[in-house]
């Protein structure tokens, strides 16, 4: 299949330094076969008077100034000049003008014409389509107007987004259908996981870290962003329903935590490597997916289900429509279930190999050959048309 072998391809994505999300593990392994600029994160909001938000900008602007890199074989960073501003007509003209020109010259450095631009972000509505493509693909894997501190103009730049789109991706049966409406182009393509990574929690000399390691067990844990979707109120009741376990929170966190306060078997661990991973999940005994039911979750794909399931972890979840799909969760409609089930995988205790096979067929690789197969169909398409 060589839809999607031999390629220029320019990805609008996240930046790319940070942990590895979906759109990593799909453009790592196009580059195989590809040519890969990413351009680094637009911003779907306006920056806050954070500490956060500074350092965020100050970044943004010393990566800028190193300009494109190669940061792994086919693959070449450009960190953009790009004001997340979205409420000005003048500052949107300006980014669309001054984004083009970049993008433009990373394409004539690395001698690309012709490419498939691939946009993981409603803001490259401002760019895609601009740029000479053979394709326009679109691929959603959020509701991003749904997002607390989404700019009112991102439901906006995605309906622009859609329309150009020759072909859109959607991670959700939820988001397919909602992106469908604006696209009739628009198929169902879930995520997929790192399988051989997370099927290391069942090794024999996989670590547990020392930090997890000397916490009384069994351990019930959660490794990714502590963000207002997050039902943490709801972790709360687990530490408090087992007060004998300790409750294990893996990750940044970007709300509040007070629902943890005062609950002596609950940690917060903040961040670790994804590296790392593995080994924390080979101390857990259960994993929690505790997202929260609103209009964000109901259109989400929880990536670390899957990981989850991958290393072997019994997997508690809260019942979103893409969790009912994935073997080897179990969903719960209410609280006194989502306790239940916490108390029925202590009892089944830690990862198992029988559960990590479940997620052998969803790698990855599988993912991208749907991918392959959906492009194949649209370029046969054209040529008989």
């Amino acid at each position: 299949m060589q839809a999607l072998r031999g390629r220029d391809i320019v990805c609008f994505s996240n930046d790319w330094d940070g942990d590895p999300l979906s759109k990593t593990h799909i453009m790592r392994i196009l580059a195989r076969d590809n040519r890969v600029l990413w351009v680094n994160s637009l911003g779907n909001r306006a920056p806050r008077a954070s500490a956060h938000d500074a350092r965020r900008a100050w970044k943004k602007l010393r990566d800028a100034a190193r300009g494109v890199r190669e940061v792994e074989p086919n693959i070449h960073v450009l960190p953009p000049l790009y004001v997340p501003a979205y409420g000005s007509g003048a500052i949107q003209a300006f980014n669309r003008v001054a984004l083009r020109l970049q993008v433009r010259a990373a394409m004539r450095r690395l001698g690309m014409r012709r490419p498939i631009s691939w946009s993981y972000l409603p803001t490259a509505a401002a760019v895609a389509g601009t740029l000479g493509e053979e394709l326009v693909i679109y691929h959603v894997v959020d509701q991003f107007s749904a997002f607390s501190d989404a700019s009112s103009a991102v439901a906006e730049l995605e309906a622009k987004l859609l329309r150009r789109a020759d072909l859109v991706f959607a991670s959700a049966e939820p988001l397919r259908e909602a992106k469908a409406r604006l696209n009739p182009r628009t198929v169902l393509v879930r995520h997929g996981v790192d399988f051989e990574h997370f099927r290391r929690a069942l090794l024999p000399d996989t670590r547990v870290p020392p930090d997890l390691a000397r916490l009384p067990g069994p351990v019930i844990g959660f490794h990714g962003l502590l963000a207002d979707w997050i039902d943490l109120t709801l972790v709360r009741r687990v530490a408090d329903a087992f007060p004998r376990a300790s409750v294990v929170l893996i990750g940044r966190s970007v709300t509040s935590t007070a629902a943890l306060d005062g609950a002596r078997n609950v940690h917060l661990l903040g961040p670790r490597p994804y590296q790392e991973l593995p080994g924390y999940c080979k101390g857990m005994t259960v994993a929690l997916t505790p997202f929260r039911q609103n209009e964000l979750a109901r259109h989400a794909n929880p990536l670390k289900a899957r990981e989850y399931v991958a290393a072997g972890l019994p997997n508690v979840c809260t019942d979103l429509p893409e969790l009912r799909a994935i073997s080897g969760c179990t969903v719960a409609r209410s609280e006194g279930e989502f306790l239940a089930a916490v108390a029925g995988a202590l009892q089944a205790g830690g990862p198992r190999p029988e559960q990590s096979e479940r997620m052998r067929g969803e790698a990855w690789e599988a993912k991208v050959d749907e991918m392959r197969a959906h492009v194949a169909a649209l370029l046969e398409g054209r040529r008989a048309a």
